[in-house]
């Protein structure tokens, strides 16, 4: 029977059956995003929610629950959520985003759907994948995210003789 060394083996995150989960909606999808939220209320509802500004006080309309808010997205809101998914403490996002339209803060929105990929985190850009995920049978229960290990990208020049500092 092989056995695996604690000291080697995959990191792990639990999610709880409480999901934190971060919404954000470029302005052309507000409205898409509001109508699917209205349709999954009983869902959400049982989950803790933060979004961006606009499209946070957009929910606590629709929803009639608080939803922590941050900065709208083009004034940093974004940049806030990554914080977060950065720090493990965001556990789902859905980001109906919209591609036929420039956006001013592109930049933030890429870096936003990097981090969400880089750390494991799940992320419903549509309607169809949105419906898909919040239907899952594991957004009740407890799951076991694998996270990635960066140890070596993060010690990469502890052994390089070459890299002083002056």
């Amino acid at each position: 029977m092989a056995t695996t060394n604690p000291a080697t083996a995959p990191a792990k995150k639990a999610i709880l059956p409480r999901k934190r989960i971060a919404l954000v909606a470029h302005d052309n999808k507000k409205k898409d995003l509001m109508e699917w939220a209205r349709f999954n209320k009983g869902s959400l509802t049982a989950h803790d929610l933060c979004a961006t500004g606009t499209t946070g006080t957009l929910l606590e309309r629709v929803l009639g629950v608080e939803v922590q808010k941050f900065k709208s997205g083009p004034l940093g809101g974004d940049q806030q959520i990554g914080a977060l998914i950065a720090e493990g403490l965001v556990d789902f996002i859905i980001f109906f985003w919209d591609p036929l339209e420039p956006q001013p803060h592109d930049p933030d929105v890429k870096a936003l759907l990097r981090l969400a990929v880089v750390w494991n985190v799940p992320v419903a850009c549509n309607r169809a994948t949105a419906d898909f995920l919040i239907s899952s049978p594991l957004m009740s229960s407890e799951y076991e995210r694998a996270l990635p290990d960066f140890e070596s990208h993060i010690n990469r020049y502890e052994a390089d003789a070459n890299m002083t500092t002056d």
